[in-house]
C-alpha cells in the first residue's frame, strides 16, 4: 500500500506541524494523575481549543475543523512526533463527543460539545461496578424516575480520570424490574451533584488515574439522558465501539512509541544484544506498527467512502492492546532489572509515558471489552457462530 497525500493534505500537515513547533510545551507536563498535572493538561486543552486543533473532525461550530478522517490521521502523526502531552479530556473528546454527534439533541450538542473542545468540561467514565466489571450488562447501579429527575443510587468503581474530572457518563438501570442489558439508560451526571463521594484509587506508582464514585440519591434533570429512556446498551455499544475502533488509539500513538522503542534499543545495545529475542521483539513491534497504520489508512478511506466499521473495532481493539503490551514488555526486557529505576527510563512522546503508562497497558487486553469477548464477537460476525 502506497500513501500518496493530495497537495491539500500537505499543507494541512504543514500547519499544524508549524503550530505544534510553536505552542507544545519545552518541558514535559506534570503526570495528569496528580492534581497540578491534571490542571496543566486541561490548560493544554485549553490552548488546543483556541487553536482549532482540540478535535479537527467536529463541525467549525462545534469547536473543530470539519476535517475527514486522512486528516485527523495526519493530525494524529504530526501531534506524537511533536511529543505533545496526551490528552486529559481523551473521554470526552474521543469517547462522548462522538456519542453525542450521533446520539444527542441539538440543545445538548451545543450545551456539551464546545465545553469538551475547550476542556472546560473533563469528563470520567461511569462503566464498572464492584460486581458488573467487563460484564456491562450486569449493572445495578440504579437511576428511578422522580418527576423530572433520575434519582441514583449506587456505586462505580475503576472510574477513569474521575479524581478531578467535572462530569461522569455511563449506564444505569433506569427501570428496576429489568435485567441484563435491558432497561439501562445512558445518563450525563456533574460530579460535583450533591450525594456524589468520589475515592481515589492509589495505584501502584502512587497516582490516582481511577476512582470510585459512590450514589446516595443523588438527582440528575431527565435532560441530561442520551438517548431514549431503556435504549442505554445501544448507545453505549457505539461509545465502546469509538474506544474499540480508530480514535482512541491512533496508530500514531503506536508509531511514535514503536520509534521511541527503537531508540531505547539503540542506547541499550550492548545489553540488548545479549538476548536475539529482545532484537526481535523490537524489530516486530515496528513492522506491527506500520501494519497498523496502514490498514486504519485503508479504514478510514473506506469510512470517508460511505462504508462502515463493524466487526474490524473489535480486531482492532485486540491488535492495538496486544500491541500496547509488547511494546512496554519488549522495553522492560531491554531496561531489564533496571526498568524498575523511574530515572532509567527516558520521559519523552509516547514512550514518554512509559512509567506513566506501564500498568495501564498491561490491561489493554480487560478494558474497552476484553479480547475474549472481542474475539467471541468477531466469530459470531464474521462465522457466524454463536457467542
Amino acid at each position: 500500500m502506497e500513501l500518496d497525500y493530495t497537495d491539500k493534505q500537505r499543507t494541512f500537515r504543514a500547519e499544524i506541524r508549524a503550530w505544534l513547533a510553536e505552542h507544545v510545551p519545552k518541558q514535559p507536563l506534570p503526570s495528569f494523575d496528580t492534581e497540578e498535572g491534571f490542571e496543566a493538561h486541561r490548560d493544554w486543552e485549553r490552548t488546543l481549543f483556541e487553536g482549532r486543533w482540540s478535535m479537527v473532525t467536529w463541525p467549525t461550530e462545534l469547536g473543530g475543523r470539519g476535517c475527514d478522517l486522512i486528516e485527523w490521521l495526519i493530525f494524529e502523526e504530526e501531534y506524537w512526533r511533536a511529543g505533545a502531552p496526551l490528552r486529559v479530556n481523551q473521554n470526552g473528546v474521543f469517547l462522548l463527543g462522538p456519542t453525542i454527534m450521533d446520539y444527542g439533541t441539538e440543545e445538548q450538542k451545543k450545551r456539551f460539545l464546545p465545553r469538551i473542545a475547550s476542556g472546560d468540561d473533563v469528563w470520567a467514565q461511569g462503566w464498572s461496578e464492584p460486581n458488573a466489571g467487563s460484564d456491562m450488562a450486569a449493572i445495578r447501579t440504579k437511576a428511578i424516575r422522580d418527576g423530572g429527575h433520575y434519582v441514583i443510587n449506587g456505586q462505580k468503581t475503576w472510574s477513569t480520570r474521575a479524581v478531578w474530572a467535572d462530569w461522569l457518563f455511563g449506564l444505569f438501570r433506569t427501570d428496576p424490574e429489568s435485567s441484563r442489558h435491558h432497561g439501562l439508560s445512558f445518563v450525563l451526571v456533574p460530579l460535583d451533584t450533591p450525594g456524589i463521594t468520589v475515592r481515589p484509587i492509589r495505584q501502584l506508582n502512587g497516582e490516582t488515574g481511577f476512582a470510585e464514585v459512590f450514589f446516595d440519591d443523588v438527582r440528575v434533570p431527565v435532560e441530561n439522558r442520551l438517548g431514549d429512556e431503556g435504549a442505554g446498551w445501544s448507545v453505549a455499544m457505539a461509545t465502546a465501539g469509538f474506544e474499540r475502533g480508530l480514535m482512541l488509539r491512533s496508530p500514531a500513538r503506536f508509531q511514535a512509541t514503536a520509534a521511541a522503542l527503537v531508540r531505547l534499543y539503540q542506547a541499550n545495545r550492548e545489553q540488548a544484544d545479549r538476548d536475539p529475542a529482545i532484537r526481535n521483539a523490537v524489530l516486530d513491534a515496528w513492522l506491527r506498527a506500520e501494519a497498523y497504520a496502514l490498514a486504519t489508512y485503508r479504514t478510514a478511506s473506506r469510512l470517508i467512502q460511505g462504508g462502515e466499521i463493524g466487526a474490524e473495532a473489535s480486531t482492532n481493539k485486540i491488535f492495538w492492546s496486544e500491541l500496547d503490551l509488547a511494546m512496554h514488555d519488549a522495553a522492560q526486557a531491554i531496561l531489564g532489572a533496571h526498568g524498575e529505576l523511574v530515572a532509567s527510563v527516558p520521559r519523552e512522546g509516547a514512550i514518554g509515558s512509559w512509567i506513566d503508562g506501564f500498568l495501564f497497558a498491561q490491561a489493554g487486553p480487560i478494558y474497552a471489552g476484553t479480547n475474549e469477548i472481542q474475539r467471541n464477537i468477531i466469530a459470531e460476525r464474521l462465522l457466524g457462530m454463536p457467542r
